[in-house]
């Protein structure tokens, strides 16, 4: 049997190479994800709201840069070069953070974020050229990619933070870096093999538009001159919301050109595609307190059994682990039985449990002992739901933008969708600035929330105040937990609601 024609489990050979080289790059990108506000907090010494600055303008900027990186797939590298070139800067990325100057700090993140502009992007979108539009297996496929990415997200974590504790931070990195390595290896054979079906080649170019220096050499040097652009956007991250406007007019700018060459029925899917990525900016947002306020929540105020705070990162990776066939599977099965909801719908319930998780993160505070240490029970309680939720939502968007968008602009559209995790990441960083401890004050505490606040964490400013501040710190934490998680339920309502409207708009499409 050819190559080409081979199945495993009924889905295309190539999404298994796509799984495992996806596995990879995850384990490189949570392992040191889980380090890094951890790394700044307690080996740098930087103060808790610097750190969440960083770290934020680094998280958001990693989900910015695959929208360029998508346009020069679609119109230059094709998504194979792209992901090769992607994977090869994140490497050099991990391994030069175990350089300990702040050049090569700033530098590093830099690297990292232009290298998954090239790699991210293109990955998801080569899983979908796989699958026909409507094959019954599409959502099932991407689950089980999902899957892919959260092994090696779980893994990482725990792995990276042991070694991390046990020998340095900077032998964390190193083995992020080797992840990365890993996941260049398992492509490149992929390659070889044409198990991708021919599909991700870069789009021929006529010979009158070629010049002396090719254009991928120019793509090469135009990412590493990008490099200290970014270095320096990171290290002055309170001026990161210039960016986020410049971005926005970009976005905007280019959606408008391509809704003036679509069709009207591709007018209605694009519309679509800004109305689940509207949704994933706010799921992201507060989803994204892990990684950040929820990893210092974890350190500070959680009674940890069996693992240190970074180690909580692998927490939600790990219930995807055990979900994400069974969900596969489910999605499948209720397709065949004229009963799976439409991703409109899914989109509301991924809202609503979101909501849930971090109301269970909130109501942590009635388990505080004499010294504002909360029962883990909680914490692994509240990243089950979170989970569930985000298998409603993350893999079934993925699969939705590779449907919705016309063809000539997927990759962009990819990037559309992974730009709500640079929006999410942005807000993600102010909403984990009001978790630092001000004496029992919130930006809360007023009015409904107050009693909201009360009501499921048991405590209220006016009586926060005078205890001790590592008291303070855990209102700070739930405090924001508990009013964000309203917020995220209410407009999980909000989206069911508008469901059928949503689902006249995408057609055919489920």
């Amino acid at each position: 049997m050819n190559n080409q024609n081979q199945t495993i489990l009924g889905h295309p050979r190539g999404l298994f190479y796509l799984f495992f080289a996806e596995l990879w790059e995850r384990f490189s990108f949570y392992g040191m994800k889980a380090l890094l506000i951890l790394y700044m907090t307690k080996h740098l010494l930087y103060y808790d709201d610097m750190s969440y600055g960083i770290f934020a303008a680094y998280m958001s900027l990693v989900y910015v840069t695959p929208l360029i990186g998508g346009i020069l797939a679609d119109k230059i590298l094709g998504f194979s070069k792209s992901i090769i070139l992607g994977g090869v800067l994140m490497a050099l990325g991990h391994f030069f953070l175990t350089i300990e100057q702040p050049i090569f700090f700033y530098g590093s993140l830099a690297l990292i974020i232009v290298g998954n502009g090239f790699f991210k992007p293109n990955i998801s979108s080569l899983v979908g050229e796989l699958y026909t539009n409507n094959n019954e297996k599409r959502d099932a496929g991407f689950t089980i990619f999902y899957l892919g990415i959260n092994i090696g997200a779980a893994i990482a974590p725990l792995l990276c933070a042991w070694l991390a504790e046990l020998y340095g931070w900077h032998y964390g990195f190193i083995l992020a870096g080797i992840g990365m390595v890993a996941g260049l290896f398992v492509f490149n054979r992929g390659l070889k093999k044409d198990v991708f079906q021919g599909k991700g080649k870069a789009p021929v170019i006529p010979q009158k538009n070629k010049s002396i220096i090719n254009d991928t050499t120019k793509i090469i040097i135009g990412a590493l001159v990008s490099v200290p652009l970014f270095a320096l956007v990171i290290k002055y991250n309170q001026f990161e919301h210039y960016l986020v406007w410049v971005v926005s007019v970009f976005i905007i700018g280019y959606l408008i050109k391509i809704f003036k060459s679509v069709s009207t029925l591709e007018k209605k899917r694009l519309s679509v595609v800004i109305y689940f990525t509207s949704l994933y900016v706010l799921f992201s947002a507060i989803f994204e307190q892990a990684g950040s306020s929820l990893t210092l929540f974890a350190d500070r105020n959680v009674n940890l059994v069996g693992m240190n705070a970074a180690g909580t990162n692998s927490i939600n990776a790990g219930f995807i682990m055990l979900l994400a066939i069974p969900f596969s599977i489910l999605w499948t099965y209720l397709t065949k039985k004229g009963k799976n909801p439409n991703s409109a719908i899914k989109f509301s319930f991924g809202m609503i449990l979101l909501g849930v998780g971090f109301v269970v993160f909130a109501m942590s505070a009635t388990s505080a002992d004499a010294f504002a240490k909360t029962t883990m029970s909680y914490l692994v309680i509240g990243y089950l739901i979170l989970t569930i939720g985000e298998l409603f939502l993350s893999p079934i968007g993925l699969s939705k933008m590779t449907e919705l968008s016309p063809i000539k602009y997927l990759s962009f559209i990819m990037g559309i969708w992974l730009s709500a995790n640079f929006y999410g990441h942005f807000f993600a960083g102010k909403i984990a600035k009001l978790t630092v401890n001000n004496g029992g004050e919130s930006v809360f505490s007023v009015d409904i929330f107050s009693n909201i606040i009360e009501f499921f964490t048991g405590m209220n400013g006016k009586n926060i105040s005078g205890n001790p501040e590592a008291f303070q710190q855990l209102y700070a934490y739930v405090s924001i937990y508990a009013s964000f998680g309203v917020i995220s339920i209410l407009v999980g309502i909000f989206a069911l609601l508008l469901s059928p409207a949503i689902k006249k708009l995408m057609g055919e499409i489920q």
